[in-house]
């Protein structure tokens, strides 16, 4: 079969031939028509993801839409090594085989699930977002950020404000439910005074952190108080979600001390039970046939899979792999 197989961590994946995959007891052979091309599976095929795989060659995908033998159209995830979801098949457990709706085509599917899923667990299961709270996303012009947007509102959220640094993504985020928006290309101190009036007077109940490094930076300084005065929010959850502005920061004491500040990870070490997790693909597939969901695609060739490894994808559409 034709696959997207990585050779060497730090490359890009080649299209060619790999060997055919065998279910194993309680697996399922899954057709592939399409999976989307996420920044995991680059940082995985780059060596920089605590995930990446450790024998080669593998082939390159986590997730992804197909048809079982028997004709049943699923989303699946968590293939067995060496295989992936690029691919024209592969092998998944079962349990990770979810029945897709007639509303919602293949690719659609296969974009929306992975980042989806990461924001609304991140905002359910480890902020415990309630309806009528503040929400600040930093990161909001990427794909998993315009989602969370989306999914904030569905939640309740009474306010959501959006930091980004795509000037064009930036300027399309209240017709996605921001209520107010934030450029992340000022000065520290610029950016710190833009984080403390969009928090006014009851600050941040939920951060989601796409971005991590300076961005962070300047909020912990918004947040932190020069004196003994209670905190303005009694709780701010912060999540820490991805890292595409750096991977680490510098934390303050006083961040914490001065702050009602908790900060918490959202990943593989936090991942709640499978009834959960299908609770949660349940509410998006049904949020995305409804049309109260959208993500933008572009298709791309299972043949085409090297070139599309480097596009930096300026329009913040999900790529999506079809075999």
């Amino acid at each position: 079969m034709n696959a997207a197989v990585l050779r060497a961590l730090g490359q890009a994946p080649h299209f060619e031939e790999f060997p055919e995959p065998t279910p194993g007891e309680r697996e399922a052979l899954v057709h592939v028509t399409a999976a989307a091309l996420k920044p995991v599976d680059r940082q995985m095929a780059a060596g920089t993801h605590y995930a990446s795989p450790r024998q080669l060659p593998a082939v390159c995908g986590t997730d992804g839409v197909g048809r079982l033998d028997d004709g049943r159209r699923v989303l699946f995830g968590g293939a067995r090594p060496p295989y992936g979801a690029m691919a024209e098949r592969t092998v998944a457990p079962r349990a990770f085989c979810w029945p897709v709706p007639d509303g919602v085509d293949d690719v659609t599917a296969a974009a929306l699930v992975n980042p989806g899923l990461s924001a609304w667990l991140s905002l359910t299961s480890r902020a415990g977002l309630q309806a009528g709270q503040t929400v600040l996303i930093l990161g909001a012009t990427g794909v998993t950020g315009r989602l969370a947007i989306q999914i904030s509102k569905q939640l309740g959220a009474a306010r959501v404000v959006a930091a980004g640094r795509n000037p064009q993504s930036l300027a399309s985020l209240p017709a996605l439910g921001a209520d107010a928006v934030i450029a992340l290309d000022q000065s520290d101190a610029e950016l710190s005074a833009a984080f403390a009036r969009e928090a006014g007077e009851n600050g941040f109940d939920v951060v989601l952190d796409y971005l991590w490094g300076r961005p962070t930076e300047a909020l912990l300084a918004a947040l932190t108080r020069p004196d003994f005065k209670p905190a303005r929010s009694a709780r701010t959850r912060l999540v820490q979600v991805g890292e595409s502005a750096g991977p680490s920061i510098t934390l303050p004491a006083a961040a914490l001390r001065s702050s009602g500040l908790e900060i918490v990870g959202a990943g593989s070490g936090a991942i709640p039970p499978l009834d959960v997790l299908q609770d949660g693909f349940r509410l998006l597939m049904e949020g995305a046939a409804c049309g109260e969901l959208s993500i933008d695609t572009a298709r791309v060739p299972l043949a085409q899979v090297e070139s599309a490894w480097e596009i930096e994808n300026p329009q913040r559409r999900r790529l999506v792999i079809i075999p």
